[in-house]
């Protein structure tokens, strides 16, 4: 997604900030997108922004400019973006985290789990997450998921974090 849509008369997409496409905010977009069900839209952003990285050896920029695929079919680099970037940098992690829906809640004992990985995005293998004092591991096909090396105590919810499941009754 853009800073500032195509059709705003401001809309420039070498602009810094009025057209041009921040990889960081969009990871927020997918998540915010997840969270409210819009599970397809969330997938087709997250698909386009890892896409995008292999045009940019498989490196997120801070942003890239916004030009419409129909005109240009790869990303075009916006000429003083930094690569490496931090924030840029975090962006696959915070999808993937996003698409396994991987949430944890360790005061109350519970992590949610329920991927909707793209099918091109399956399988999928994640070793070593922390969690609280362990680590675990977390592995997805088109026919399971499984979550390895739960720490005692912590029980797993195969179905997606509702904002309400968060709250006390």
């Amino acid at each position: 997604m853009r800073t500032l849509s195509s059709a705003m008369s401001a809309y420039d997409p070498v602009s810094y900030h009025n057209g041009s496409v921040w990889p960081h905010d969009n990871a927020f977009v997918v998540a915010g997108l997840m969270r409210y069900g819009f599970v397809a839209q969330a997938q087709r952003i997250a698909e386009a922004l890892l896409e995008a990285a292999e045009h940019f050896g498989g490196r997120l920029p801070e942003l890239f400019c916004g030009f419409d695929r129909g005109e240009f079919p790869a990303p075009v680099p916006y000429p003083t973006s930094c690569s490496p970037q931090a924030w840029a940098s975090a962006t696959p992690i915070h999808l993937v985290r996003t698409l396994l829906r991987f949430d944890p809640e360790l005061p109350r004992g519970r992590l949610w789990v329920d991927p909707v990985l793209p099918p091109a995005f399956a399988p999928l293998r994640v070793e070593g997450v922390a969690l609280g004092a362990g680590r675990v591991n977390v592995e997805v096909t088109a026919d399971e998921t499984q979550v390895e090396d739960l720490p005692s105590g912590v029980e797993l919810r195969c179905e997606p974090c509702l904002m309400a499941d968060s709250f006390p009754a």
